[in-house]
């Protein structure tokens, strides 16, 4: 299979098995199907974070407080109660739209099979619910409030 593990049968075009250009396309073509340990990953955006361990971890930084605003958006409550329905109807509809964005961007980031990633992702959801979701940090006169976006559809 010329080095192709797991790629379904799938046999490299003639003109990716001559010479080093060659070497590089099937390379580029290769991507984990499975979770992995390591720094060498690609997450979110083509050769970032890299090679250096610095840039991993501002990548799992970035994981982080990327699924821990999707938190905060879950469960904040922005909209002023006197607010009029239209502006509080837009607030809420741009809060959402950034609520959704965000967590489409942990899900792709998630899909970079690193398990460093899914750990910060995983950590960052949790401590966010922990602080802004759970009964720990509300007070009581704010407990029965609803956050202005409605739950995600995971949950």
């Amino acid at each position: 299979m010329n080095g192709m593990h797991g790629m379904g049968g799938m046999s490299p075009s003639p003109s990716s098995t001559n010479g080093t250009s060659g070497m590089m396309r099937r390379h580029k073509m290769m991507m984990h199907m499975t979770f992995f340990w390591g720094t060498n990953a690609e997450v979110l955006f083509s050769h970032w974070p890299g090679k250096s361990t610095g840039m991993y971890v501002l990548a799992l930084f970035f994981t982080f407080a990327l699924s821990f605003l999707v938190e905060y958006l879950s469960h904040c409550r922005l909209v002023g109660l006197g607010a009029s329905d239209v502006a509080a109807g837009l607030v809420q509809t741009f809060l959402f739209a950034v609520r959704i964005g965000l967590a489409y961007m942990v899900m792709l980031a998630v899909m970079s099979f690193n398990g460093g990633v899914f750990l910060a992702a995983l950590a960052g959801h949790t401590l966010g619910f922990f602080i802004f979701g759970s009964r720990v940090f509300k007070k009581q006169e704010a407990a029965g409030k609803e956050s202005d976006l409605p739950r995600l559809s995971c949950c």
